[in-house]
């Protein structure tokens, strides 16, 4: 006999940001004109890092601090661990045309829009440069955004919250610096498809553009860019994270500019609602899942609908549904765990709870 129980999982008082500065090591992305991004983008992030990290109730993860390179998935996987609150990876963009100017910034989804998918392209081929990369994106071709079509997307259940966050940044770019806004716009991100929270790419700047190149390479321009970028993730704290019980007067409706315009009303995210079957043994009160999907849709629990696994449990948030497979109080366990079920589902990763509230992996096994 199976039994469940519903615990109230209330948020953390700590808002966690996880900051991707774009390429790194081996990967430079664009260099224009002596302007290199992946330096402008990790001096910008680490701008962004300090600002946050001086502003109460908020956490910072970076998925880079140096010049190091960093695979697209572990960049997701680094924020998914670290359970944060949003995910946002920091660009500068590049066109043949010198002319090109201005701010743009990218919610994970599919898009016909030709200029879009040719932004997707150039920045989803750094994955030809990860060992075995064939084999780890199976199924995607770098060269082709259209065939994550064919990978299961967890784009729709965080859109809204991405859309808001996106809007906030080109306000501010624009409101605060003058800058020219090419909108809110859909592409098919690798380094946003894995992420399961809201999340969104940004476009600083062309450094193709000698005014814009030149703004992005000095520390006024990587400062002014900097505080802007934390303005616009502080302002969506206070506005959709934690907050009283009534629901909170709805933003208004964000928009989404080019070919695959759309108008989207704008809601916080709910609080949690937890699921458990049995209780397993615990050691502190720390349990260990492997999350294995998340999903707008909600599935029987049964093992045809997760690829033949048995066990499998599932937490709510909203609208969305968290699939797990194991759960155990034995750390070394649960990675064994996971990485079985790698071969089934590629992108899943361990997972902490304490009496039934999802807690970092810091946390639960403290170094």
């Amino acid at each position: 006999m199976m039994f469940y129980f519903n615990a109230s999982v209330g948020q953390s008082n700590i808002f966690k940001v996880t900051l991707d500065a774009g390429h790194g090591g081996k990967d430079t992305g664009a260099n224009y004109n002596g302007h290199v991004e992946k330096e402008i983008s990790l001096a910008v992030v680490r701008e962004v890092g300090r600002i946050l990290e001086n502003t109460s109730g908020i956490k910072v993860i970076y998925t880079r601090k140096t010049d190091v390179f960093i695979e697209l998935v572990e960049r997701a996987n680094i924020a998914n661990r670290a359970n944060s609150n949003i995910f946002v990876s920091i660009h500068c963009n590049a066109n043949k045309n010198s002319a090109a100017e201005g701010t743009e910034t990218y919610v994970m989804g599919m898009t016909k829009n030709k200029s879009n998918l040719e932004a997707a392209k150039r920045e989803n081929s750094v994955v030809t440069l990860e060992k075995d990369y064939k084999q780890k994106y199976e199924g995607f071709d770098p060269n082709s955004p259209e065939t994550m079509i064919g990978i299961d997307i967890m784009a729709e259940e965080y859109m809204k919250n991405s859309i808001a966050l996106a809007d906030n940044i080109q306000d501010i770019f624009v409101n605060k610096l003058d800058k020219k806004s090419r909108g809110v716009k859909q592409a098919p991100y690798m380094v946003l498809h894995k992420a399961y929270m809201p999340r969104v790419l940004i476009e600083m700047g062309f450094i193709s553009n000698p005014n814009d190149g030149s703004y992005l390479d000095s520390e006024s321009g990587q400062k002014e860019i900097a505080q802007a970028i934390a303005n616009a993730i502080i302002s969506y704290k206070k506005e959709y994270f934690g907050g009283s019980q009534d629901e909170p007067e709805i933003k208004p409706s964000q928009r989404i500019p080019d070919s695959d315009t759309k108008t989207i009303a704008v809601k916080p995210e709910p609080k949690d609602t937890v699921s458990e079957s049995k209780s397993a043994p615990v050691v502190n009160g720390v349990v260990f899942k492997v999350q294995i999907s998340s999903s707008s849709r909600k599935l029987p629990l049964q093992p045809k609908n997760f690829k033949g696994l048995k066990g499998v449990s599932m937490t709510t948030e909203g609208k969305n549904y968290r699939y797990y497979y194991g759960k155990t109080s034995d750390i070394d366990t649960i990675r064994r765990q996971c990485e079985e079920v790698k071969s089934k589902y590629p992108s899943a990763f361990v997972v902490a709870f304490r009496n039934g509230k999802n807690i970092s992996m810091d946390e639960a096994v403290p170094q």
